[in-house]
């Protein structure tokens, strides 16, 4: 499997802290046998992933304030819905909103950030593994929180030293939905075909079942919705030699 380096940086102070992955080729979606599978997780692909650069963790609230308190972010402020701020995922975040957060961290920093293609998210939150979770085949419930967020990376990292790819918020990613793989290329980039007005969500959150928090599952949301179980991280594209 891919491996990944193990540097991890910030390009700022309030800048996320992101993880330095190799890239590799691996199959995406999850096989017709796998327990919980929805038809919409297939066909199951080959996909090809050059190197890029992920948060280590979900943005949090700490990093959401900074970009508010520099002007950005529309000035938006979501709630926290009294579970604290600081190093908890940002939440009640649109599609939209995250995009004003890209934007925000591309100006401060210089850099092109935007949010992760479904491929390059699912590719990451596997950690190099095969298996319906990172983990294994099994669910194991010491893995997530439940009930609400917890802090970001209170729980173990992935192969790839990832935190919280499994519940805590599901995941805004780039991409239109459609309603399956069908049709699509080795390629990592965003889709931009099917319904743009719905874009992807991955992962589950705290409050999502066993199944829906496997690295395959993916789900659809109306890009203006805010709700209390999703949020983002962010990609950094590393420049080639």
């Amino acid at each position: 499997p891919a491996s990944a380096e193990q540097a991890t940086f910030r390009d700022c102070d309030e800048c996320p802290e992101m993880a330095r992955l190799a890239g590799g080729a691996f199959m995406m979606g999850s096989p017709v046998n796998e327990p919980g599978r929805n038809g919409w997780e297939g066909p199951q692909h080959n996909v090809q992933v050059a190197p890029f650069a992920i948060g280590s963790r979900e943005v949090t609230f700490a990093e959401w304030d900074a970009c508010v308190a520099a002007g950005g972010c529309g000035r938006y402020a979501p709630t926290d819905r009294g579970w604290g701020r600081g190093a908890r995922p940002a939440l009640m975040v649109s599609w939209n909103d995250a995009q004003a957060y890209v934007r925000w961290l591309s100006e401060r920093t210089g850099r092109a950030y935007r949010l992760p293609s479904e491929a390059q998210w699912e590719f990451a939150a596997r950690g190099g593994t095969a298996t319906a979770y990172w983990w294994g085949d099994r669910y194991d419930a010491a893995q997530a929180p439940h009930g609400q967020t917890s802090e970001a990376g209170a729980y173990a990292a992935n192969g790839f030293g990832l935190f919280d790819v499994t519940g805590n918020v599901a995941e805004w990613v780039e991409d239109c939905y459609s309603v399956s793989y069908q049709g699509v290329t080795a390629s990592s980039k965003a889709r931009r075909d099917g319904s743009c007005d719905m874009r992807v969500v991955r992962s589950g959150s705290f409050r999502s079942s066993p199944d829906d928090i496997r690295p395959a599952f993916r789900d659809r949301l109306n890009a203006k919705y805010r709700l209390e179980g999703i949020g983002f991280r962010v990609v950094r594209i590393l420049v080639q030699p």
